[in-house]
């Protein structure tokens, strides 16, 4: 496994659309363990391939549970609110605040190709939703309510 280099801000390859992933081949797990052991050194709770330099529709989050890989991740359903402090590996230093569903539930690939689905509530729902924007080229700072703060490195998600 290898620690990957986090695209930052500004880098086109963050609001390029990414490709699904038809079958698992030893590359592609490779890619998953580092982005598990990278998104892990940077104390964040999830990765999204793009944000490592890849278009492929794949994420991993851990909020404390142990991590999750979702290959080709679609929200299903969503429904509440919640308005929290969000952060970003690509956009390191910096956090605002987004409203995001409270509850989510979604279908994807695991690490096997199993098709499986999550439901998830507050700080996962949230999660699911930021990476899953990641794989269609988005940032959440166009989510952001009122401008971006200066955070704590061990603060950001």
């Amino acid at each position: 496994m290898a620690i990957r280099t986090i695209r930052l801000q500004g880098d086109p390859i963050l609001n390029k659309a990414c490709r699904e992933v038809a079958e698992m081949t030893p590359r592609l797990k490779t890619l998953i363990e580092d982005m598990i052991e990278t998104m892990y050194e940077a104390n964040g709770v999830g990765l999204a391939a793009p944000q490592v330099g890849i278009l492929r529709r794949i994420v991993v989050i851990d909020v404390g549970d142990g991590p999750i890989v979702m290959i080709n991740p679609e929200i299903l359903e969503s429904s509440g609110e919640q308005s929290g402090d969000e952060g970003c590996l690509s956009i390191p230093g910096k956090a605002g605040i987004v409203v995001r569903p409270n509850y989510v539930k979604a279908k994807f690939l695991n690490g096997e190709m199993t098709v499986c689905e999550i439901e998830a509530t507050e700080l996962l729902a949230r999660a699911i939703c930021h990476e899953v924007e990641h794989l269609d080229g988005h940032l959440y700072v166009e989510k952001v309510i009122g401008g971006l703060h200066d955070v704590q490195p061990e603060d950001e998600e």
